[in-house]
């Protein structure tokens, strides 16, 4: 990934936050987990949207998106990578932290 994709990456992943943010703050009585669930939605969507097979079935760059299978793994291997990269995937909180 070149410098400019991971700008545009990190770009679209902080609008994507300030748009949750802007949804609480004009929805104060809304449930963030139900925002936070409506972003993953439509980024779900937006996401298999983007990776749909472009018909050739002798594509290599598009092999392993030409089931619906395998683009839910890759999905699936993308939520996972951003998952354990977040600031937020540990929370002092879980079930098995280490206390000392």
């Amino acid at each position: 990934m070149n410098e400019d994709d991971l700008t545009i990456l990190d770009d679209t992943a902080r609008e994507a936050v300030e748009l949750a943010n802007r949804c609480a703050d004009d929805n104060p009585e809304a449930d963030l987990r139900d925002i936070a669930d409506g972003l993953l939605a439509g980024a779900v969507h937006y996401w298999l949207y983007s990776r749909q097979p472009c018909g050739d079935p002798l594509c290599e760059e598009c092999g392993p998106l030409s089931t619906p299978e395998g683009r839910m793994a890759m999905l699936k291997r993308e939520i996972i990578q951003a998952a354990e990269e977040s600031d937020y995937y540990d929370s002092p909180d879980d079930l098995l932290a280490g206390r000392a």
